[in-house]
């Protein structure tokens, strides 16, 4: 590949993917700056990485599963435990990235298993096979994951709207 065509290739790869991975390690991270950073690893990995896709699917599958990799590494990161968050460190005007009532933020709130299967299916529109094998779970796992976790939105999303209504 010539530096041209490299370049168009990176470009077509952010304007493709750049949002669904910002999305999706929000999710994991709840922290803009720190989703930004592993959406540029992703980028690194796949443009300096050899790597060679069958079709768009697979494409968009290796994306998901680096970028969430990457995020569980850093949420693991021994680097990340033993530090704080600034924001932690005083009061903020303005919220970091969704509003507090969303549902994406709602989503946020339920642990990782639950998260991951809600954002795939609902966000990204995968079936619980294509789940199945993207987080290398048999099918029947996500879709109770899927289901345990509809419950616990149900329930974060009525709290807040009786909270409201009150």
């Amino acid at each position: 590949m010539n530096k041209l065509s490299q370049r168009e290739e990176a470009e077509r790869l952010v304007e493709t993917y750049s949002d669904l991975i910002l999305r999706l390690c929000w999710t994991y991270l709840k922290n803009t700056q720190d989703a930004e950073d592993i959406c540029q690893n992703t980028f690194v990995k796949l443009l300096c990485g050899n790597v060679h896709f069958t079709s768009p699917e697979h494409e968009k599958a290796w994306i998901i599963r680096t970028a969430s990799n990457e995020c569980k590494d850093l949420l693991k990161s021994a680097h990340r435990s033993r530090t704080c968050a600034l924001d932690a460190c005083g009061d903020y005007a303005v919220p970091e990235a969704e509003n507090e009532g969303s549902v994406l933020a709602a989503v946020a709130q339920l642990p990782e298993s639950y998260r991951e299967v809600l954002y795939l299916h609902y966000f990204e529109g995968y079936s619980l096979k294509e789940i199945g094998a993207l987080l290398n779970i048999p099918a029947a796992t996500a879709g109770t994951r899927l289901a345990r976790g509809r419950e616990k939105l149900k329930a974060i999303l009525e709290g807040e709207y009786y909270e409201h209504c009150i």
